[in-house]
């Protein structure tokens, strides 16, 4: 049986890469990529020339039975997403999942931790997360309102992904409904030359954008502190 290795790569930063990741990709027979393209560019900064193929949302069930094949005939295959820890608010846990599925308690399916945004942004955003729900990117229309009921009625930290487009939409429907006594953080282009972290009131945080209009691009991670 061969390894399913979940490979950490940097969410921005290069260097932010562990060696045992350097070495695994360097080891596998094959490297399943979210998009060849941006994978590329990190495997060639550590002249890693491992075959590569494509594995994302949209990638049929068929080839990712071929996959599970290659691990039953022994090849060791390294799982990447575009940046950060495969299989959170990623494709890749259903590559996961029906390796567990097909080979129950051989499956050999190995983490090798790493760089990830979620852990980035806890660290340094100052609200306390001892207990947290973390509720990955937000659904674009259904759905929406009873998220954000959640959000208003939770008394855990709530921490979510949010794309630039959509930002001030979520900041303005937060500074709609949020009590004052709530903090919240806006994290954005973390581990790159522009990381910042914006906090404070809904309505600050929403004011803010609004006055620094050229700061809303990059993905961010919104982190609310519980009631």
């Amino acid at each position: 049986m061969g390894i399913l290795y979940i490979i950490a790569t940097p969410i921005g930063n290069l260097e932010d890469i562990t060696l045992r990741a350097i070495r695994v990709l360097k080891e596998a027979d094959l490297i399943l990529c979210e998009d060849t393209r941006v994978t590329k560019k990190l495997l060639a900064k550590y002249d890693i020339h491992t075959r590569t193929e494509s594995y994302h949302a949209h990638t049929k069930i068929t080839k990712a039975e071929k996959f599970l094949s290659l691990l039953a005939e022994g090849k060791n295959i390294a799982l990447v997403s575009d940046a950060g820890t495969p299989a959170i608010s990623d494709p890749g846990v259903l590559l996961v999942k029906m390796a567990r599925e097909r080979f129950g308690d051989d499956a050999k399916i190995i983490p090798i931790p790493g760089a990830s945004a979620l852990a980035a942004a806890i660290s340094a955003a100052g609200i306390p997360a001892a207990q947290f729900l973390f509720l990955g990117f937000l659904p674009h229309k259904k759905g929406r309102e009873t998220i954000f009921r959640r959000i208003l009625d939770s008394s855990d930290t709530v921490i979510f992904y949010e794309s630039p487009h959509r930002i001030m939409k979520t900041l303005r429907a937060l500074s709609q409904t949020l009590s004052v006594e709530r903090r919240i953080c806006v994290a954005r282009e973390l581990t790159k030359i522009y990381e910042s972290f914006i906090s404070g009131t809904a309505g600050e945080v929403e004011k803010h954008f609004l006055t620094h209009t050229d700061q809303i691009k990059g993905e961010c991670v919104v982190i609310i502190e519980g009631k």
